[in-house]
Parts: structure tokens; sequence; C-alpha cells
């Protein structure tokens, strides 16, 4: 049976109409002369309405094959069996049933072959009954019902290839929609990168340079030096957001199918202590304790890296002078924890824009790597962040 919809079957033009019209007048033509030459002797009436009304049912019957699709059942019925009693619709009756056996549904086909089979055989015995000198009685039985077969095949040849191209199409289509979803997912993906990494690359650098200012704008105690230590330390702190911002765009903004140039290599736990001392350098209290000995998955310390370093960023940002700790725990073939927490605010933190990314996506950063994130306020009144990254047992190679 038949899977496609019954629309599957495409529209016809003008000139699909004009020769299936004209091949069923054809054979309804050819049907009609036949019958002149093989049927019995016939009286006035049965005469005059073989000569003329008959060959007008003949035409009506072509002309209502026009609605065949649309209702396919009933005007396959009626023309068969107007067929009865007009040899000339035989060739309306042949193309309704070619086209019901289309749809390849084989219930109704074989009910409406026998009902074919079935009229053509009482057309022959009752209505133009054949001369006995011309064909024996088995010929007439014979032809008929293998034509009807073969009209059949046809239809179902027809249907099963309309039933393939629409398959071939709809798979086409469904590959089409999947594809644009995938380019869409993604687009998608590569825009939350690109705020992760945008978010990471600047959102610790103008905390610092935020930091600093503010304190210009209300110390009036600083001398001429400390001035001028903290204007370096801003112009350093700028500098390094510009650089850093550029190494990102240049990542991507580079045709990775074109360039082979390596991409510039992400901070890892290996470079944590140096953060922790630009913290310090800042004028933060920031205390670090790190019982790993083993190396990290690349993967994983860069994201660790990344934990602590938002983890300062916000204790910078929203509890300035608030006294930092870190810790990192783990070991091969367990987690790794990376603890970030600072105590309660000591004084109003920095009025600096925040993107509203910069947890979200070490979620997102947390969840890539197999980990989990969460964080919030503690019971003494400061923040933790705490995130646990899975870590690989190492592969032993049988060496030693």
């Amino acid at each position: 049976m038949s899977s496609a919809p019954l629309s599957s079957a495409p529209p016809l033009r003008w000139w699909s109409h004009a020769w299936r019209l004209a091949v069923a007048a054809l054979i309804g033509g050819l049907a009609w002369n036949t019958s002149q030459v093989e049927m019995a002797p016939l009286d006035g009436m049965q005469l005059a309405w073989f000569r003329v009304v008959d060959p007008l049912l003949g035409v009506a019957c072509i002309l209502l094959t026009l609605l065949r699709r649309r209702y396919p059942v009933t005007i396959a019925a009626i023309v068969t069996v107007v067929s009865t009693v007009s040899v000339t619709a035989n060739g309306a009756a042949a193309l309704v049933l070619c086209s019901l056996a289309t749809r390849r549904r084989y219930a109704e086909t074989i009910a409406m072959s026998i009902v074919c089979i079935g009229t053509g055989l009482l057309t022959d015995t009752v209505f133009y009954p054949k001369r006995p000198d011309i064909q024996p009685d088995w010929y007439g039985p014979t032809v008929l019902t293998a034509t009807v077969a073969a009209i059949v095949a046809i239809g179902f040849a027809v249907g099963a290839r309309r039933d393939l191209v629409w398959s071939l199409r709809s798979r086409a289509e469904t590959a089409e929609r999947e594809q644009h979803a995938r380019a869409a997912e993604a687009r998608l993906l590569e825009r939350n990168r690109i705020a992760r990494e945008m978010h990471d690359v600047l959102a610790h650098r103008i905390s610092v340079v935020a930091m600093h200012a503010g304190a210009l704008g209300f110390r009036t105690d600083l001398t001429r030096e400390q001035t001028a230590a903290t204007a370096k330390t801003i112009a350093e702190n700028a500098h390094l957001a510009l650089q850093e911002l550029r190494e990102v765009l240049g990542v991507l903004r580079a045709d990775t199918a074109l360039d082979d140039t390596p991409e510039p290599p992400q901070p890892t736990l290996a470079d944590l202590e140096r953060l922790v001392a630009e913290a310090r350098a800042t004028g933060m209290d920031v205390s670090i304790t790190d019982t790993t000995t083993a190396e990290l998955p690349a993967t994983s310390a860069r994201t660790a890296y990344r934990i602590a370093q938002e983890g300062l960023t916000n204790a910078r940002k929203h509890s300035p002078g608030a006294p930092v700790r870190v810790r990192i725990d783990g070991g091969p073939g367990g987690d790794l924890t990376v603890v970030v927490g600072n105590a309660a605010a000591r004084a109003p933190g920095l009025s600096i824009p925040s993107s509203g990314y910069g947890l979200l996506g070490l979620t997102e950063r947390a969840e890539l790597v197999g980990g989990t994130l969460d964080y919030g306020p503690d019971p003494a009144g400061g923040y933790r962040l705490r995130a646990v990254l899975p870590w690989p047992a190492a592969v032993s190679t049988g060496e030693r």
C-alpha cells in the first residue's frame, strides 16, 4: 500500500490532460469501430443507440475523467457502469482504472477491476453480443481480463514511481531542514563561545581598571608616586585587555579551513599563581591552597582557570577588601574541585555594569567537560563559587 499522501501525484498541466483524453478517445473510437464488425446484427432501436447515444455517452465519460483525481472512486464507478451500455466509454474506463491504480490501494483497485471485467462481459453477452463465427467463447473474457490486468499493472508502476519521487523529495527536504537546524545550532554555539571568551578576557582586566580608577577618584591622600603606580597599573591592564581582545578576535576571524596557524595558548591551572599574584598586586587579600600533584587534562585545566578567574573578578567587583580563598583539590580517577569564596564585603561594590553572562558562561563551560557548577551566598554572609570537574584516571602504557 502506498505510504505517500494523495498529494504526491504531481499536478497535471493542460497538455498532460490533453494527451490522456486523446488516448482515451482513441481507445473508445477503436472499440466502437471494432464492435461494428464483431457484434451481431442490431434492430432499429439498438442500432440508433449504438450510432448516436453510445458515442455521446463516451464523450461525456471522457469529460468526467477530468474529475478523476478529485473523486477517484466515484468517477471510476460511474464511468465503468456507463461503459456497460457504451463501448465508446471503454477508453474513459481504462483511463480512470489506471488512475485509480496509481493510488496503490489494493482493495479498491481489485474491486474496481472485478467490476470492469463484469461490465465488459455483460456488454458482450447482453447489450452488444458478439457474432459466434467471429471468435470463440473464451476469447473475449480472456482478452478482457488480460487488458484489465495490464491497465492495473501500468497504474501500479506509475504510482510506485510517484511514491519514490515523493519519498526522495521528502528526504531531501528533511535533510535540508536538518542542515539548517544544525547550522543554526552551530551559530548559537559559536555565539555562546564568543560571549564566553569575550567575557573571560575583558571582565577580569576591566574590573582591575575600574577599581584603580575609582580609587583615584576618592583617595586624596595618595602620594605622587602612589598615583603614578596606580595609573601605571591601569594602563598596563588596559593594554593587556586590548591585547587579549585582539587575540580572541584574531582566532574568531581566522578561517581554519585556509589558515593552519595554531591558536594562541589558553591559560590553565599552571597560570593560576600568576593570576593570584596579579590580584594581590591590585590590593586583594587572596590565599590559595592547591593539593593537586598530577597534571590535569588541558580542557579541564582551562575550565578550572576560568572558574578561578571569574571568582576573583566577582570578589573584586562585589566585595572589595574582603579576603578571598581559593582551594583546589582532587586527583586522577576522581573529581577536581575548585572553590572560590570570599568573606562579606567591607565596602560597597564597584559600580561596573554586569553582562549577566559570567556565571552562565561558567556553567556552560563546566557542563561541556562533564562537570557541575554551583554558586551563592554562604552562611557567613560571603559568597562561594564551587565547581566539580571530572578528572579521568591516567592511562597506563605498560612501560616501566
